[in-house]
């Protein structure tokens, strides 16, 4: 995968349910507040990646979307992290677990740091 190939397409997008409850189920998981990010290999060409906020912690949908907006941009542009360090493809659910809204460049960083550690 080449650095310049910045893209988050339908392709990559964790739509399956039997995947996301397999992940569920039996995936691992990496926590590093605000965000938890539970994987699980796959047999696929690309990583199937999914975003999650949980309308408990945050009721007005305006707030939610703002936030997934966040994380499918912290996860665009820290792919290669994952590309370029293994062989291996993930079925990866980013979600975020805080209580209150946080700059994009915090909750970058913690997704960069989280998707490191996939192994």
């Amino acid at each position: 995968m080449s650095s310049q190939n910045l893209t988050f397409n339908s392709s990559e997008k964790l739509k399956s349910r039997k995947l996301i409850q397999s992940l569920f189920e039996s995936g691992q998981s990496l926590k590093k507040y605000p965000i938890l990010i539970r994987f699980q290999k796959i047999e696929t060409e690309l990583n199937s990646v999914g975003v999650s906020v949980s309308k408990r912690n945050f009721k007005s949908a305006v707030d939610r979307i703002r936030i997934k907006r966040q994380l499918r941009e912290a996860y665009r542009l820290n792919k290669h992290k994952i590309y370029n360090r293994t062989d291996s493809r993930f079925a990866i659910m980013i979600i975020f677990i805080g209580r209150k809204h946080l700059p994009s460049e915090t909750i970058h960083e913690q997704v960069a740091h989280l998707l490191q550690n996939i192994e």
